[in-house]
């Protein structure tokens, strides 16, 4: 049965026979026989057929939720078993919004030290693209904002820094002299934003929004990095997290000014399917993560 339901989300994520058959290494005809048996083993049509896939019935809709439910708990089951013969191994998919996309390894880097045999795929995406990828169960976890994204009950969450903005500048550069900066006076200063579809970038214009001014950024990216870059040339000036913008300065002469009125505090934390047992690893994903705020959250 559990190699029917992998056979039918591989169709249903490629929504081509052929790719499916491909991507899970059997024939066509296999694959549709497969999903054949599944569908007279449970009393319904699953998928609108014709000359090509056309889709999922109403009821192949609920069985995909339910097999992507039951194919999940079987894998982490396999990897728990493993794991008590050979200790903690497999691979963790992270998506991160970018501006938390330096401190990750705070996270990474001691199950690295732990247990050697596990490994990472991290993305970095939109704060509305990692709920969205948890929920389809393409990744394993993910880090984003938690009082500004609505959590679904399907998840758990964890608090696990929290982002503080400041105006990034370089020596020399606009305002590089001062202790603090208000955000009615960023008005005119030529910034270097992340791009709308960011969460970062729509918390930092409602304050700009607040404070009356309105800016166009003469730059805008999905990377921090390049973000960070053209700050370093000194012609521009960013607003960043503290946090990141000290990860990311390599002790070259960039400033970190707070900016106040009013004092820009978000909580970034930890995100993850709403399941009991864990798998072993997103059990050791989250026990890292409640170390780190400990450490940094603490009053």
């Amino acid at each position: 049965m559990i190699d029917k339901l992998e056979f039918y989300l591989a169709l249903v994520k490629h929504e081509h026979f052929g790719k499916a058959a491909e991507a899970s290494g059997v024939t066509q005809p296999t694959l549709s026989s497969a999903i054949r048996q599944l569908e007279d083993h449970l009393g319904v049509v699953l998928v609108q057929r014709g000359s090509r896939f056309k889709g999922l019935t109403q009821e192949g809709q609920r069985v995909h939720e339910w097999a992507q439910s039951i194919v999940n708990d079987t894998r982490a089951m396999r990897d728990e078993m493993k794991n008590a013969r050979s200790g903690l191994s497999g691979h963790i998919r992270i998506a991160t919004i970018p501006t938390a996309s330096a401190t990750i390894h705070e996270l990474t880097l001691p199950i690295l030290e732990k247990h050697p045999s596990v490994s990472f795929t991290i993305t970095a995406c939109t704060s509305i693209e990692v709920l969205s990828k948890l929920e389809n169960f393409e990744i394993d976890a993910g880090i984003t904002y938690l009082n500004d994204e609505p959590l679904s009950g399907k998840f758990i969450s964890l608090p696990i820094f929290a982002e503080q903005y400041q105006f990034i500048v370089k020596e020399g550069g606009p305002m590089s002299d001062r202790d603090s900066v208000e955000w009615r006076e960023l008005e005119g200063i030529p910034l270097c934003l992340l791009t709308p579809d960011m969460q970062n970038r729509r918390i930092i214009n409602r304050y700009l929004d607040a404070a009356g001014i309105k800016i166009t950024p003469l730059l805008q990216s999905d990377s921090m990095l390049v973000l960070f870059s053209h700050v370093m040339n000194g012609k521009w000036a960013s607003i960043m997290p503290f946090n990141l913008a000290e990860q990311m300065s390599f002790g070259s002469d960039i400033k970190g000014i707070p900016i106040k009125n009013p004092n820009a505090k978000h909580i970034v934390g930890i995100v993850a399917a709403k399941r009991e047992p864990n798998t072993p690893v997103v059990a050791a994903l989250l026990y890292e993560a409640n170390r780190l705020a400990q450490r940094n959250l603490k009053a």
